[in-house]
């Protein structure tokens, strides 16, 4: 693959569409060959985005919207979570395993932990009263050279 694709989708911040959410990055994402494996990661790294969003950027109560941006440049693929939210106001605590700012939904902290463990890389930008960005980027197909030259 040459150059570089890219898509973006806007939509409402309800927690029905997450599920669109993982289906369309999926789909997109298809176009690299990627394994059953690394489309579940991306799937669940979008989805704890997505959730993310909506729980607690719109706080599950006002609809807003929410907006998705793919890349793919060779075998690297990029997804961003946007929303226009009430914003973090420390980043760096978010991010933190366990930390939840809304421990009466049982909520479980590990939103972040999650997509950090599922994706190459992971960067939130947020400003409170303006919303968060979370950026992930996920190489495609990395070990596979590995496996089958081994497996020969």
């Amino acid at each position: 693959m040459k150059g570089t694709n890219e898509m973006e989708i806007r939509f409402d911040s309800r927690s029905e569409n997450e599920g669109f959410a993982r289906v369309a990055v999926a789909s997109f994402m298809t176009q690299l060959n990627p394994t059953v494996e690394e489309v579940a990661d991306v799937k669940t790294a979008v989805s704890e985005a997505v959730t993310n969003a909506v729980i607690h950027g719109y706080e599950g109560r006002r609809t807003g919207k929410i907006c998705i941006r793919c890349k793919i440049r060779e075998n690297v693929f990029t997804v961003e979570v946007s929303d226009s939210g009430k914003g973090i106001r420390n980043v760096d605590e978010a991010m933190q395993p366990m930390f939840t700012t809304k421990p009466e939904q049982e909520r479980s902290g590990m939103g972040f932990a999650f997509m950090e463990a599922f994706m190459d890389r992971v960067e939130v930008e947020s400003e409170p009263g303006r919303g968060t960005c979370v950026k992930m980027e996920r190489t495609v197909g990395k070990g596979r050279e590995i496996w089958t030259t081994q497996s020969l």
